[in-house]
């Protein structure tokens, strides 16, 4: 022992601790195994890992030294990216306008605590698929199950979180929006597999490869979540509507085009206007939602865009706008489960129990139909249904308990968001994370010098109102 160097000991005891609290954070004895590796790194040195260093041709061992600078990064950036916080860009409007299209944000996994990866073997940086090459950015095999370690922090009602999407575990890679399960409803199952033109191959995706999505968390385990004329209820008390919500509305000019300095005023996007009365396609619409004719047969201009409660109040007192009209809830489709007659909508929707670990619930159609997919798709049971009577892995039962918690998740903007509305509940397995800060923020209808970039936006912390 005394033929080692005290600095090389020095080195070999300040990693050993640190690779040593990060097992003990993982939970993995077998991860200790690693020591013996630092031990060698540091001391012995049986195994040459700095032989490139004694290459005598300059250009092979600069070569290698970029080698071995380039996966020392990628390793960093796997590890960050995996266990403290990876980046994300808000894709869509969802959210808008509390967190807008265009912001990209640090994402902590650190704030519920980051998820041992089920497909350990795959490119940092890359969700599922490399860009260019259009083929998976990893490795099936192996796979492990569900193991999340302890973060600072756990899932509050109003949290906007990032999840993977639930739904995304079977995808048919040329037709991914809808989803595969809405599209099996609308097609019919043989038509998906078989039209592989318009389907592509159909696919299934571990549950950390699935794409990312982030809503806001409107409902926690055991609690009954329902809709009433665009306003969520807990069980059974009205919620605080988030400060910067929106819907859709149509909204009835005096017969002049609305200007750019207008369409700024109310914050709305060049993507979000529409206008209706362009063309004689939506005058049945226009007749149905009750806008009136002018003498001569035509329409006054009718837009259709999302506003927030400061941005309507606004509209109503701007002289070009003669009438304001919220969007109906027979222009959404139909809401989760799918397949399965509620009666609900959209804007009325519900009551609806979430899951919790540990809680029982009676098998029957209903319920069969509501919670299916978290026993069998989630939490990964073979489950049957013949002449009424429910099989889980083979055996009759007419109960079940949950194994896992589950979350309702919906966007702020209420009449643009893909939410829980419609595909259902959000496992504990699929959270990722919690966005804690805007780092950058661009305007895709500015030019980069000329307000392209939102610099008010930028390293903001991503508030949850």
């Amino acid at each position: 022992m005394k033929k080692f160097p005290k600095n090389q000991w020095i080195k070999f005891a300040i990693w050993s601790v640190l690779y040593t609290l990060f097992a003990l954070w993982m939970q993995n004895a077998w991860l200790l195994l690693g020591l013996i590796v630092l031990f060698d790194i540091f001391l012995t040195k049986y195994i040459p890992w700095g032989a490139w260093k004694n290459v005598k041709n300059p250009s092979l061992r600069n070569a290698l030294e970029w080698v071995d600078d380039i996966l020392f990064a990628l390793v960093a950036v796997y590890l960050i990216n995996l266990f403290i916080f990876q980046n994300y860009q808000i894709p869509s409007s969802s959210l808008e306008k509390s967190l807008q299209v265009g912001d990209f944000l640090f994402v902590s996994k650190l704030s519920y605590g980051p998820r041992v990866p089920n497909t350990p073997l795959s490119f940092p940086l890359v969700q599922n698929t490399f860009p260019v090459l259009n083929c998976k950015s990893y490795i099936e095999w192996p796979q492990w199950g569900y193991k999340r370690v302890k973060g600072t922090g756990h899932v509050k009602r109003n949290d906007i979180v990032v999840f993977n999407f639930p739904a995304g575990d079977t995808v048919a890679i040329k037709q991914q929006n809808p989803d595969y399960y809405t599209l099996i409803d609308e097609y019919g199952r043989d038509r998906i597999y078989m039209d592989k033109v318009t389907f592509g191959d159909v696919i299934y995706r571990p549950v950390d490869k699935r794409e990312n999505y982030v809503k806001r968390c409107i409902g926690l385990p055991g609690d009954t979540v329902s809709i009433r004329n665009n306003q969520v209820y807990i069980n059974s008390r009205a919620l605080k509507n988030p400060e910067k919500m929106q819907f859709n509305y149509f909204l009835e000019t005096d017969g002049s085009l609305m200007s750019e300095e207008q369409f700024q005023l109310l914050g709305i996007s060049k993507d979000d206007r529409t206008l209706v009365s362009d063309g004689n396609a939506n005058k049945e619409i226009l007749a149905f939602l009750g806008f009136p004719k002018n003498e001569n047969g035509s329409y006054n201009p009718v837009y259709h865009f999302p506003l927030t409660k400061a941005s309507l109040q606004i509209a109503g007192k701007l002289p070009i706008i003669k009438k304001i009209i919220i969007e109906p809830d027979t222009w959404a489709g139909a809401t989760y489960p799918v397949g399965y007659k509620t009666g609900w909508s959209r804007d009325n929707f519900g009551p609806l129990w979430i899951p919790k670990r540990g809680a029982t619930i009676q098998l029957n159609e209903r319920t069969l139909a509501l919670y299916g997919r978290c026993i069998g798709n989630y939490e990964n049971n073979r489950l049957q249904v013949r002449n009424g009577q429910a099989f889980i892995n083979g055996k009759a039962a007419s109960t079940y308990t949950f194994k896992y918690d589950y979350y309702w998740m919906m966007g702020d903007n209420r009449h643009n968001s893909a939410d829980s509305r419609y595909w259902g509940f959000v496992p504990e397995d699929h959270i990722v994370g919690k966005p804690i800060m805007i780092w950058l923020s661009i305007d895709k209808d500015k030019s980069l010098f000329n307000g392209g970039i939102r610099w008010n936006r930028m390293f903001r912390w991503a508030s949850p109102d």
